[in-house]
């Protein structure tokens, strides 16, 4: 089933909102897709389904899911208590200087300049088909929310291009972390802000602190 992209905001959420409470089986249906058995190797096939059913067009672009809306599509895992079970991967952490040198051209910002979140409940007693799908959220940081996202960047991003990006560790930064991002430990990337032959290094992603997704789609639950 081809979805055509939504033309506006409020089409985007009327979409998402008309798909809360369903099952996942469900919305499987609706879109002729099928549930892994294990979701343990399927790691992001719930966004994707998702991209599909709500008409998702940047495909693996660098840009928000949404083009034509600059709009990010982001699922939420959450637990019995609506808490967020995991930290959110927003994108690849980009090791070249020219990408790290304004947070206003980052992709990050791109990223997160408008997110719609999908929560759905994600606890293991509860067969996959059968997990809900959450109420959606469409967001945009605040003035606080945005200087902490870029103070956290910007910290991040001066490590890494002083060549130390090896002395990142995940306890960095309040809101947004750096993680490796690598199927197994040989899958290694060059680092161009490192000189000498030896600039290969793990991949790297910028992530979200589960606290602050908690914070966004709990305050606008309430």
């Amino acid at each position: 089933m081809n979805v055509s992209p939504p033309v506006t905001r409020q089409e985007l959420l009327d979409r998402a909102k008309s798909i809360a409470g369903l099952t996942i089986q469900q919305l499987a249906n609706k879109s002729n897709a099928c549930i892994p058995e294990s979701t343990t190797h399927a790691k992001g096939w719930f966004g994707n389904l998702l991209e599909l059913s709500l008409g998702a067009n940047a495909a693996s672009a660098p840009e928000p899911d949404f083009v034509n809306l600059g709009i990010e599509l982001k699922s939420i895992p959450i637990d019995d208590n609506g808490k967020p079970k995991e930290s959110t991967y927003i994108c690849v952490t980009q090791l070249d200087p020219v990408a790290l040198s304004s947070w206003e051209s980052s992709l990050v910002k791109c990223k997160l300049t408008e997110v719609l979140w999908v929560p759905f409940e994600a606890n293991k007693n509860t067969p996959v088909p059968l997990r809900r799908i959450g109420s959606p959220v469409l967001w945009q940081a605040n003035q606080a929310q945005e200087k902490q996202l870029k103070d956290d960047w910007q910290e991040l991003c001066d490590m890494i291009v002083l060549g130390d990006i090896d002395k990142i560790s995940s306890s960095m930064g309040k809101y947004l972390q750096i993680r490796p991002k690598a199927a197994h430990s040989k899958c290694l990337t060059k680092d161009k802000n490192q000189s000498g032959e030896n600039t290969l290094t793990l991949p790297r992603g910028f992530y979200l602190r589960p606290a602050f997704t908690y914070s966004i789609i709990s305050q606008a639950n309430h």
